[in-house]
């Protein structure tokens, strides 16, 4: 993708202007963005994707002045009707799922992978939503079916309405209000404001990309770097000046000088830091598994599975949750794959034998498929 050139998607921006001027600043509504745009499944296939244990899906109903919320699976049967005025069925990952949901997807790749969620499909009845909120993470909102109403605005105060099922804004004040028809499409910086009511039955595409907290990266990380530590290369603690105590419930500051050695010596390699980073971005969601694939046929190229996550750096590739070490020629091929996720026949026939034997691994573990060239 040439980043300088100007998107209808982005309202005649160019990716690098957008990023610059709007992206984790303001909101931008762009009309017609998707001129055309077609809902990426069918009501029904919505519907069934809900019921399913592997997909994530919430139920929000508002009624009577109340809300509630429920956690999927969800049959239909247990939907309300669809002439039922205020509720909203929330599917995520459907780009996991449904090639045209992850096609719709990679019109936002402008945006690092690395901070990529997913795709959600929100389906509404009449006068549905989920009430005013905010959110932690950056959003492209795509309207895809029927009409939706946004307010949108900054908040002073994020203090929630008590007991209710969901975190809904005690006082919201919108600064912009906009009527969404399909095609348009509005995106929202993280803690922004925004209540979307449908008018009518739509059906709204949410491409959220996270942002996780720093706590929340760090425990991450930390339990990946200690996974890593071979047992095999530890110093044995030593305290031969240690005296006899009277006090031997105390710790001994020794000990915790030790400790915090040891631990400062974990962090103090950032080859392996990096590694775990990039093992934690590529983590594949919970909900998600791969069934086992074929071998490569002579002659094809290869394409990524929808759910795998790849990713690299200047030393590793990374994918669903492992790093690899890569270098020259083999390490550029690997970050075409991930930045193109499809690699050419002629392509793959130039990776060395190693290289060669890791992408017939991911093949045969469902990562990846092989492909005609034109296809690839």
């Amino acid at each position: 993708m040439d980043v300088t050139l100007a998107q209808p998607l982005l309202g005649g921006l160019s990716a690098a202007t957008f990023m610059r001027r709007h992206w984790q600043k303001k909101p931008l509504l762009v009309r017609q963005g998707l001129a055309g745009v077609v809902p990426p499944l069918t009501r029904a296939a919505l519907f069934d994707l809900a019921a399913r244990d592997d997909v994530e899906s919430r139920l929000v109903v508002q009624r009577d002045g109340g809300w509630s919320l429920r956690q999927g699976p969800l049959a239909r049967r247990t939907l309300p009707p669809l002439k039922q005025p205020g509720w909203t069925l929330l599917v995520q990952g459907v780009d996991l799922l449904v090639p045209a949901a992850h096609t719709l997807l990679s019109r936002f790749r402008f945006v690092p992978d690395a901070r990529l969620d997913d795709l959600m499909v929100s389906y509404a009845s009449d006068g549905g939503g989920v009430g005013p909120h905010l959110d932690s993470y950056d959003v492209f909102l795509v309207q895809v079916h029927g009409r939706r109403r946004w307010r949108v605005g900054r908040v002073a105060d994020a203090s929630l309405i008590d007991g209710v099922p969901l975190k809904i804004l005690r006082r919201f004040e919108p600064e912009h209000e906009w009527l969404l028809e399909p095609g348009d499409l509005l995106y929202l910086p993280p803690r922004w404001g925004h209540d979307g009511v449908a008018l009518g039955e739509c059906m709204t595409c949410s491409v959220g990309f996270r942002a996780a907290p720093d706590t929340e990266l760090a425990a991450e990380l930390l339990a990946r770097l200690a996974a890593g530590i071979d047992p095999a290369r530890g110093r044995l603690y030593r305290d031969p000046a240690q005296g006899a105590t009277p006090r031997p419930g105390q710790v001994p500051p020794a000990l915790q000088r030790f400790a915090s050695g040891a631990v400062t010596q974990a962090l103090r390699d950032p080859a392996m830091l990096h590694a775990a980073l990039g093992e934690v971005l590529t983590e594949p969601k919970a909900r998600v598994w791969f069934d086992a694939g074929r071998p490569l046929r002579p002659g094809c190229g290869v394409r990524l599975d929808a759910r795998s996550r790849m990713l690299y750096d200047e030393r590793h590739v990374f994918i669903n949750g492992e790093s690899f070490r890569a270098a020259g020629r083999d390490a550029r091929l690997m970050q075409r794959l991930a930045d193109e996720r499809t690699l050419p026949s002629a392509a793959l026939r130039t990776l060395g034998a190693g290289a060669a034997a890791q992408v017939d691994e991911w093949a045969l573990a469902g990562w990846l498929h092989g492909v005609n060239d034109d296809a690839a």
